[in-house]
């Protein structure tokens, strides 16, 4: 779940995020829509503590995360909020088992190579443990981004404009594993875009446009 109030963010003065409230229930999918430039990514990050807003209050699967920082921040973000960016960042000296051992490591909680196996069984990419991201090819590697976002069993999944440089074929695709994966886990999911496509499989939208959910 999420509940956000009142959420402001400027740069250098500039606002470029103005939320009056948002919120979502455990297991809701959500789609953010809007403009390049009218905060998405801010939204994003600041759901993920990431960024912490100039002004208001951001509850995240139950904790307000600006009341959180450094390492308590750090290791909440890890083991209740799965990520998955625009850029893939897998380590590339890495195998893809290694690159998903990472989340529990970084989350503080014990490394798990039959978890790992699981997850990328589950995307069917049991065979590519050991193969290191150069060796994947883009799709395998988004399933592999993915992967690591829900290795922890996340609460809240947040995905980045995950389909909007993909052709028809591979955006639904992608868009069927996000959902999947998420019912899977009864997970929130927020995946912010501006590509039209998506709108018709998701029953809650907010379009930053207007800052109006639908």
């Amino acid at each position: 779940m999420f509940d956000l109030e009142n959420v402001r963010h400027a740069y250098d003065g500039e606002v470029v995020l103005d939320l009056p409230h948002f919120a979502g229930a455990q297991g809701a999918h959500w789609l953010v829509l809007g403009l390049s430039g009218s905060g998405k990514t801010t939204l994003l990050h600041v759901m993920a503590g990431l960024l912490k807003p100039t002004e208001g209050r951001v509850v995240v699967a139950g904790e307000d995360l600006t009341r959180l920082s450094g390492a308590a921040l750090d290791r909440f973000r890890g083991r209740h909020i799965g990520i998955v960016f625009q850029q893939m960042h897998l380590l590339p000296t890495l195998t893809v088992e290694d690159n998903l051992l990472l989340a529990p490591y970084m989350a503080g909680l014990p490394q798990d190579r039959a978890r790992a196996r699981e997850v990328l069984a589950g995307l069917d990419i049991a065979d590519k443990a050991g193969a290191y991201p150069s060796e994947l090819s883009y799709g395998q590697q988004q399933r592999v981004t993915i992967a690591r976002a829900v290795m922890n069993r996340p609460r809240v999944i947040l995905a980045d404009e995950p389909t909007s440089a993909l052709d028809d074929v591979r955006s639904r695709q992608v868009l069927d594993l996000l959902l999947d994966q998420a019912q899977a886990y009864d997970a929130t999911l927020v995946i912010a875009t501006h590509d039209q496509r998506v709108k018709d499989r998701f029953e809650n939208e907010l379009d930053l446009d207007s800052g109006v959910p639908a």
